[in-house]
């Protein structure tokens, strides 16, 4: 399998993340997204959406990565929920409130230049990232994973954008329940550091701390 990824995409984390987990043969291309290769006329012929990820097996092109998520599933057999619905459910807030919300106030508050930055939507953004975080915490409270007793690919698709450095108005010591879920999938055989991953353009980084350094403080 080949996965058309960048190392900042919490999107194509979840399915690196999924892949190195179970084990699977995948080799990643490396997308130059911040240099606008996801418009190209080349991109776009792989990709109508111009977006990332995009799963290649075989014949089978994916994009969407709830939808990747649901081919490995039936394809591999790892991961599978426990309870379908409650999977689902926690896949469309993680696209809803947590992933869409996360990733934009990200991108706003790290990678634009400090004089291009809306202050008052970043602020606006981390409100709202907050608000949905506390309903994750306020469910982790009581139960070890999304979707039953094990890990299943909605707790992949919500736990992407968690295990980045940058700041987006939140920090694992906010919200101990989210904090100890992290650290139950972290000590997962075979998971990695999104940016121990996928391949990263180093230059957008800027002073992000690396990313063995980061796992060391969180």
């Amino acid at each position: 399998m080949k996965l058309h990824c960048f190392g900042h995409s919490g999107h194509s984390y979840k399915i690196a993340s999924y892949l190195n987990l179970a084990g699977i043969d995948w080799e990643p291309i490396y997308i130059d997204f911040f240099n606008g290769a996801t418009r190209s006329d080349e991109y776009r012929k792989l990709n109508e959406m111009g977006e990332a990820p995009v799963l290649v097996d075989g014949q089978t092109i994916l994009s969407q990565s709830g939808v990747i998520l649901d081919y490995l599933v039936e394809k591999t057999g790892h991961f599978a929920p426990e309870n379908a619905r409650e999977n689902l459910r926690w896949i469309l807030w993680d696209n809803h409130k947590g992933s869409s919300q996360i990733g934009i106030t990200r991108f706003l508050n790290n990678v634009l230049p400090e004089d291009k930055r809306p202050n008052e939507v970043i602020e606006f953004s981390k409100g709202r990232v907050q608000a949905a975080l506390s309903t994750l915490n306020t469910y982790l409270e009581t139960h070890d994973f999304l979707s039953g007793e094990k890990l299943s690919t909605s707790d992949l698709s919500c736990s992407s954008y968690l295990f980045y450095p940058e700041d987006f108005g939140w920090s694992r010591n906010d919200t101990p329940a989210i904090d100890a879920w992290l650290s139950r999938i972290e000590n997962m055989p075979n998971w990695k550091h999104p940016y121990d991953l996928m391949p990263t353009d180093q230059s957008v980084l800027n002073a992000t701390p690396s990313a063995s350094a980061w796992h060391k403080e969180a």
